[in-house]
């Protein structure tokens, strides 16, 4: 299984049965293809539908049914369409139980920067502010380094924070932290990873607080 392929199927283990589920652009939206078979969710995109399913094969891609990504998608049977106030009404009112996002990078206090680059051209902020602030909790699904080799989880970021609120989970390719009391916490090590490996490549402070024995979860 490729590294991000990983990242999303470890990261569907998080979510239960009946939540509201919205997912980010980059390796979050490949979590509906992840989910587990005894759990049913509600995927949520911002651009307006409720009921997202599985990605289409190629050629059953439909070019009016598209994600906040403008990645083609199917639906669910019994899913809704609304138009883009009523999304933002459904986030900001308290109504997404789980948001999955991408970032650029994370500070050792589980802040993240994901919606600008000085200088380069993105495709904004989206709806990523109001789902910080908004969904009940967030999980951030990511590379553990950027494409330069360099850490995307830093003591301090260089890029401007997307809101304050830490983020409650960290899911990489090399493992996976919580963030409590402002602090990050590496709770679970990837069957492929190492602790050496994972300390190198982290550029901020962690505290190390096993789950389930120092067994790792695997996929």
């Amino acid at each position: 299984m490729k590294a991000k392929e990983y990242i999303a199927a470890r990261t569907a283990k998080e979510l239960e049965d009946g939540d509201i589920v919205n997912l980010g652009i980059g390796i979050p939206t490949l979590v509906v293809d992840y989910l587990p078979r005894d759990v049913r969710v509600f995927v949520h995109s911002e651009n307006g539908i409720l009921g997202v399913g599985p990605s289409p094969g190629p050629d059953h891609a439909d070019a009016d049914l598209v994600n906040a990504g403008k990645l083609p998608v199917t639906v669910e049977e019994g899913s809704s369409f609304f138009d883009s106030a009523a999304s933002f009404g459904m986030i900001r009112g308290g109504h997404v139980d789980v948001t999955i996002l991408g970032t650029l990078e994370i500070n050792q206090h589980g802040q993240i920067a994901n919606w600008a680059v000085p200088g380069k051209a993105v495709l904004g902020v989206g709806g990523a502010m109001d789902l910080l602030e908004g969904a009940g909790k967030v999980i951030v699904a990511t590379m553990h380094t950027n494409k330069d080799g360099q850490p995307k989880i830093v003591k301090e970021t260089s890029l401007e924070l997307t809101s304050l609120r830490p983020v409650d989970l960290i899911v990489t390719e090399l493992a996976v932290f919580c963030v409590r009391d402002g602090r990050l916490r590496l709770i679970e090590l990837a069957p492929h990873s190492t602790l050496e490996e994972v300390r190198q490549k982290t550029g901020a402070e962690f505290d190390i607080e096993w789950r389930e024995n120092m067994e790792t979860k695997g996929v």
